[in-house]
C-alpha cells in the first residue's frame, strides 16, 4: 500500500485525485503501478487502477493477470472493476472505501457478483485512514 500511496500523492500534485495503485506478482514483485491521469492526459479511462492494469500487462507481456494482486488506495469504480474481471485478477486490496461510486463491496459489489461467475478477493481497510487522509487533504485544499 505505500507504493499506492506514493502514486496516490503524485496525482495530487499533478493536480488530479489522489488514487493511486499497484499490480504486485504472486511473489510479490511490482509489475505495473499507476496514478489517476484524467486530468494530465485528458483520458476519461485514465484512472489508477487502469494505469496500473496497463503497465502490468506489458511488464508480462500478456493481459492475463492471473494470481496477481491489485492494491488501490481507493475502492475501484465500476469502470475499474470491469477492469479487475477482465484482466483475471483475483485479488483486490483496497484502502478507502469509496461509498459514492464504489464497485467492490459499498455501491456495488460487482467483482463478487455470482451472476457474473468471478470470484475476486476483496480485502479492505488497508492503511483506511492514511488513504482516506490523502484525499481529504486535495479536496479541503481545493475549496
Amino acid at each position: 500500500m505505500g507504493v499506492a500511496l506514493d502514486e496516490a500523492r503524485r496525482a495530487g500534485a499533478a493536480g488530479d485525485v489522489p488514487v493511486g495503485a499497484v499490480v504486485l506478482s504472486p511473489a510479490g514483485e511490482v509489475l505495473g503501478t499507476g496514478h489517476n491521469l484524467r486530468e494530465v492526459d485528458g483520458d476519461p479511462s485514465a484512472h489508477a487502477e487502469v494505469v496500473a492494469i496497463r503497465a502490468a500487462a506489458s511488464s508480462l507481456g500478456t493481459w492475463r493477470l492471473d494470481d496477481c494482486t491489485l492494491v488501490v488506495t481507493l475502492e475501484p469504480c465500476l469502470m475499474c472493476a470491469g477492469a479487475i474481471l477482465q484482466s483475471r485478477i483475483p485479488r483486490l486490496v483496497l484502502g478507502a472505501w469509496d461509498e459514492k461510486a464504489g464497485a467492490t463491496g459499498s455501491q456495488w459489489d460487482v467483482v463478487r457478483d455470482a451472476r457474473i461467475g468471478a470470484k475476486v478477493e476483496v480485502v479492505s481497510g488497508v492503511r483506511a485512514d492514511e488513504c482516506a487522509a490523502v484525499l481529504s487533504e486535495f479536496f479541503e485544499a481545493r475549496r
